[in-house]
């Protein structure tokens, strides 16, 4: 490496740039051919540091900066060596030599890079390039991964307006990336705040994703070797704990957002609504959300049976839905039952409705000692008294005609329930504990047609009762 560096001195910064992406294009070819996984030794790593990175070898010396011309330049070179080399083994241990985090002073500009590498290759359609990033996605702590969706973000949803479509149509060209990119934005939108409430841009578009095929969210999940014990800091298998939390928090988040502030001793001026109609209002968007999660939690059952993970992987994670009530309680005792309580019920209803569908389809793996605790905590609603419920198998009222669905109706949804699913040789694990679950979808689906808001006025303790019962 020392001959390289060498040689690469005497020449201006967009040609090392150029020739060091060369010389360690051939050296891990020859790696590869002797060894699947090669390690990744210091040696490229402070080569890419000094020449792509512009951080200085010696200590005290001054960092080179490039102008925006010269960036500009460096990344349509980077973008085309992605596109132009035709093995993705290749690829990929380029791309993690370049933007894999090292804890030194070259992360910010690795990170700042990265973020402009990725816009371009939206911009640009660059498929290896958000295939790459989406296994850096995969294999990156969460910290380095939400940097890297705040850039898109900025850059396709807040800086322009209508650019937005443009990251849209990426949907089709790399679900993979979109899948972890969803995930990412869960883990750095978290509704704590106002300013981490999701732009509208960003929840239509991922709203549309999933809408168009409800799979996409289990991509990573599906195409990955899985253990039983996942990794603590790095992203979920899926984002689906992210968007239980952004149904549920949704409704809350927003009636924080809109409690008129006082100005000055005056009432401040009313936000106008955002333009687009109903196709745009945020609670009509997480209402859809919403349905579409419980229908990928129906889907899981089938497919941690294919894995051989039915009860020993939770996708869904107990440890995640403690904070997730205790936020929900935060936000409810800020809002005030009195000026809240249709808000602080629909949060409610999701949550159970989440929980009881997770449960029944083994995505959410917990006692039913730590889900009375859990729930314990939960503000009060307007509960039904158990002695009122129906056959606690069931999630409808006595009478209705949800009764009588047939599993042929539920089946000829827009989204096959996990029998419909392909899975050769292979039996859902209990069919019937997921009867009511298909029940309750098919009635949220059929209301959600019809515009109306989410229905099945139920309290998390009651859903308690039903899933204790259910064991």
């Amino acid at each position: 490496m020392s001959d390289i560096r060498h040689s690469l001195l005497r020449r201006d910064a967009l040609s090392a740039a150029k020739e060091v992406l060369y010389h360690l294009d051939i050296y891990f070819s020859s790696q590869l051919q002797s060894a699947p996984l090669p390690i990744v030794d210091k040696g490229p790593v402070e080569l890419l540091e000094e020449f792509v990175f512009q951080v200085p070898k010696e200590r005290g010396a001054q960092p080179k900066r490039l102008n925006s011309l010269q960036e500009l330049q460096l990344l349509e070179i980077m973008c085309n060596y992605f596109q132009e080399q035709t093995k993705d083994s290749v690829r990929q241990i380029i791309f993690s030599s370049l933007f894999s985090p090292q804890g030194n002073k070259a992360d910010d500009s690795r990170m700042s890079l990265l973020g402009k590498l990725v816009s371009m290759a939206v911009a640009v359609c660059r498929i290896p390039v958000l295939e790459c990033a989406a296994s850096w996605l995969q294999r990156t702590p969460v910290v380095y991964c939400v940097r890297l969706a705040r850039a898109l973000v900025d850059d396709y949803c807040c800086l322009v307006p209508g650019s937005v479509q443009t990251l849209k149509q990426i949907f089709s060209a790399s679900p993979r990336f979109c899948c972890q990119f969803i995930t990412s934005v869960t883990a750095l939108y978290d509704l704590s705040s106002d300013d981490l409430i999701p732009p509208l841009d960003l929840l239509e578009m991922i709203v549309s994703w999933i809408l168009e095929d409800p799979r996409l969210i289990l991509i990573t999940f599906l195409n990955t070797p899985i253990a039983a014990n996942l990794p603590i800091g790095f992203l979920e298998l899926t984002p689906l704990t992210g968007l239980i939390r952004w149904c549920v928090k949704a409704p809350l988040a927003h009636k924080r957002k809109k409690k008129t502030p006082l100005a000055n001793g005056h009432v401040a001026a009313k936000v106008p609504k955002a333009l687009g109609g109903a196709d745009r209002d945020p609670h009509l968007l997480y209402s859809k959300l919403h349905l579409s999660v419980l229908q990928v939690l129906l889907m899981l059952q089938v497919h941690l049976t294919e894995k051989n993970l039915y009860g020993r992987l939770g996708l869904v994670l107990f440890d995640h839905m403690v904070p997730l009530v205790e936020e929900v309680n935060r936000l409810a005792d800020e809002l005030n039952p009195l000026n809240a309580s249709q808000e602080i019920e629909l949060a409610l209803d999701r949550l159970a409705q989440a929980l009881q569908v997770a449960m029944a389809s083994g995505a959410l793996l917990c006692t039913r000692d730590d889900l009375r605790t859990l729930c314990s905590r939960l503000p009060h609603n307007n509960c039904s008294v158990v002695s009122d419920l129906c056959d606690p198998m069931d999630c409808s009222p006595p009478g209705s005609s949800v009764h009588r669905v047939r599993q042929e109706h539920w089946s000829g949804q827009p989204f096959p329930s996990p029998g419909d699913l392909p899975g050769p040789g292979l039996e859902p694990a209990s069919p019937a504990s997921l009867l009511p679950c298909r029940q309750m979808l098919y009635r949220l689906s059929h209301r959600e047609a019809r515009g109306c808001p989410s229905p099945l006025t139920r309290s998390v303790q009651v859903c308690v009762v039903l899933l204790c019962h259910h064991w």
